[in-house]
């Protein structure tokens, strides 16, 4: 171990001078930043590359999906429009696709992180907060919400669908429960009460009015389209809150890797961190889910891509969160324009790739 001035570097061998960055012939995979001694950060050398190409992905994602459509526009004129400037797609830009863009890329940080945090409590890349039940619960919610006429204006659907997703994961807690939490009995239990709930919407959808029955058979689609700046505040003020959690989440989670017996030996609260992570990730997958509507396969896919890009012994939250992001805003610009004039929800079109990747992970672990 060699220090220098705020940073400290794995590696052994002689310096070679105060400025080198290498001890050694073969670079250190991970950097430890300590710029204060109660403080460090600990980087790995990989994940921050894969960091910033998913982030210059996610760049491009979003420059194609302002620019294509039905009116396609160059970069210029998007930027120009962007920039306040008058031009004739001032309508197309900024008020239609600007803010679907920046809510689909919200959306899919919230299931990212939300799908990472799930995973790594049961230590299953089965598992996500969609397979536990949340969209299930908050899907139950909404139509017990219409069919009661509590709520009397659309807007309102997205409060209920994260209530209703965060009580369904308390449900799913409380019963998974017994002398401590088991990851697999957590896995199952969601899925009956996912089974349970999601046989409550059909009972309704089959035995009601044939407009609100659009209305919910409209939002169980998951789809960003009508989506802009009411959903995007909402999510941004979640995500700022749940900073301070995810740096917590980052640290704490590192033992859960560890036997149960092993990290609880090293004075570890595993049953607590366990209920902080998956509470943290229910939040925040709840809140997509009332955004945009239950959007599936993303919170399940998007970690154990991050994890094979990253090669991180565990899931990477900040790369879990731009993963989700990239594939959400891809998956809408091709739902927007594969069929054209017709468009795609996404929550289909995720499902319908997402599927076979699910099975594929079944097939693997057997």
């Amino acid at each position: 171990m060699r220090r220098t001035r705020g940073v400290s570097l794995t590696g052994a061998g002689p310096a070679r001078g105060a400025g080198n960055c290498a001890t050694s012939p073969h670079r250190p995979a991970v950097v430890v930043l300590r710029p204060h001694p109660r403080f460090s950060l600990l980087l790995h050398k990989r994940s921050t590359i894969t960091a910033l190409a998913l982030l210059t992905l996610l760049a491009l994602a979003m420059t194609a999906s302002a620019c294509l459509g039905q009116t396609s526009l160059s970069p210029v004129t998007v930027w120009r429009t962007l920039r306040g400037e008058h031009t004739p797609y001032t309508l197309i830009v900024n008020e239609l696709r600007a803010p679907r863009i920046v809510v689909g890329a919200l959306v899919g940080v919230c299931l990212g992180l939300g799908g990472a945090l799930v995973q790594t409590v049961t230590r299953n890349p089965l598992a996500s907060p969609d397979v536990i039940g949340v969209g299930h619960g908050a899907a139950a919610a909404t139509v017990l919400a219409l069919a009661t006429g509590v709520v009397a204006s659309p807007a309102a659907l997205p409060v209920v669908a994260v209530g209703g997703g965060l009580v369904a994961a308390a449900l799913v807690y409380a019963l998974a429960w017994r002398h401590g939490m088991q990851p697999a009995r957590f896995v199952l239990t969601g899925v009956g009460i996912g089974v349970a709930l999601s046989a409550v919407v059909q009972l309704y959808l089959t035995d009601s009015e044939l407009d609100a029955a659009e209305q919910v058979k409209l939002w169980l689609t998951g789809s960003l389209n009508g989506r802009g700046r009411e959903q995007a505040g909402p999510l941004a003020v979640v995500l700022v809150l749940a900073l301070p959690g995810l740096v917590w989440a980052g640290r704490a989670a590192r033992p859960l890797g560890l036997d149960p017996e092993t990290a609880a030996g090293l004075g570890v609260r595993v049953d607590r961190v366990r209920l902080g992570l998956t509470a943290l990730g229910v939040v925040l997958a709840a809140t997509a889910t009332g955004a945009a509507g239950p959007i599936g396969f993303v919170a399940l896919t998007a970690p154990q891509l991050a994890r094979r890009l990253t090669r991180t012994p565990q899931l990477p939250l900040v790369c879990s969160a731009l993963t989700g992001a990239v594939v959400l805003v891809t998956a809408d610009l091709v739902a927007r324009t594969l069929v054209p004039p017709l468009e795609i929800p996404v929550g289909a079109l995720t499902s319908l790739v997402g599927g076979p990747y699910l099975l594929y992970l079944l097939g693997r672990r057997r």
